[in-house]
């Protein structure tokens, strides 16, 4: 498999889509910094972070720690930008154009066989936060991964965690990649009209998708990882998905910054703990709830169980996440990953400290 070249071309493809999607990205971050307490307004060192997808529920630490006034409290002008795959982030990450991806960890993996060196400084979850959901026409015909032989099945983007996981379960339950068909359909309305349409027989995506599509009685749940539970039947074990990760080089050669970071992270998973997902949704932009704030907060309650109190990477995590690759991908099965080149605790268990 030629890694490099397929690398270059979807890095290429992704710049592309950056440039397209920019306006609608600086539009979607300058909304971050004139709100919450401190707000931003351009006060403080300025870091820019890329999420792959800001209104998903298992991404929503992003923003939340934005709301909160917690960047701002470290010194920070963190500049939120919003892709709708964490594909995109990632292609974002390695080009340089910021210094920051919330994501899934599972890319970091990922990139280390391609050569290049990134790591998750903040690990926010020890679950996937995924759904597998039927659309109703097909729900008698696909009652586990086994029958995903033949059927169109959709992801947020190709090479996306969502694509990454679908292709897992495939492959645990018999069913091989090349027997079915990935349909990158992104998250939210678009994915939800694939699903109505016929256009996606199945599909993986998050809340508040996920409450929407139950809301509308548009589908059913297949498979739900939204917690510790979901991801050990599921995959085996704890899998670590969204995530603060950055280029290693960034990050050795700006500590003080990172630090900041995962300070002010870290403080907004412990106030994720303690407080009701009521609370949570009120603090997030108004337009998140899509004008049903009840059906929002549920998506969050379903959703918390995902997530961290302290940033820390699960034990066995990065092992889950190799195995669950190595099912699909044989440069992973046949790259020598080194793991802990994957992700650090240093800043998160000093801001704990």
């Amino acid at each position: 498999m030629r890694k490099t070249a397929r690398f270059a071309a979807s890095a290429a493809a992704g710049l592309l889509a950056l440039s397209s999607l920019t306006a609608c990205a600086n539009d979607q971050a300058s909304s971050t910094t004139d709100s919450g307490k401190g707000g931003g307004g351009g006060k403080g060192e300025h870091v820019k972070i890329m999420v792959g997808g800001l209104d998903k529920v298992i991404y929503m630490p992003a923003m939340l720690t934005q709301r909160l006034g917690y960047f701002a409290d470290e010194g920070l002008d963190v500049e939120l930008l919003s892709e709708p795959a964490g594909v995109q982030a990632e292609t974002a990450l390695v080009s340089g154009q910021v210094q920051g991806a919330v994501g899934f960890y599972d890319h970091t993996l990922d990139l280390q066989v391609k050569g290049k060196s990134v790591e998750s400084v903040v690990q926010f979850s020890h679950a996937p936060g995924e759904v597998e959901v039927v659309s109703n026409k097909a729900a008698g015909k696909i009652t586990s991964p086994k029958d995903f032989k033949g059927k169109k099945l959709g992801v947020t983007g190709l090479g996306s965690s969502t694509d990454f996981l679908t292709k897992y379960l495939a492959v645990k339950n018999g069913v091989k990649i090349s027997e079915f068909t990935p349909v990158a359909v992104g998250a939210g309305p678009t994915f939800i009209s694939a699903l109505e349409q016929g256009s996606i027989d199945a599909g993986m995506t998050t809340d508040p998708t996920v409450a929407t599509i139950l809301d509308k009685k548009a589908g059913k749940v297949l498979i739900d990882m939204r917690t510790p539970e979901g991801s050990q039947e599921a995959l085996g074990g704890p899998y670590p998905s969204s995530s603060l990760y950055m280029q290693t080089d960034w990050v050795n050669s700006h500590k003080e910054t990172v630090q900041k970071l995962a300070n002010a992270f870290v403080k907004t998973l412990k106030w994720m703990s303690t407080h009701s997902a009521d609370e949570i949704a009120a603090k997030m932009p108004a337009d998140y709830s899509q004008g049903n704030k009840t059906l929002y907060a549920e998506a969050i309650k379903s959703t918390l169980p995902m997530f961290t109190k302290d940033g820390v990477m699960p034990a066995n995590g990065p092992e889950t996440v190799e195995k669950v690759l190595e099912a699909f991908k044989p440069e992973i099965k046949n790259g020598n990953v080194d793991l802990s080149k994957t992700f650090t605790t240093e800043f998160v268990e000093k801001a704990a400290g």
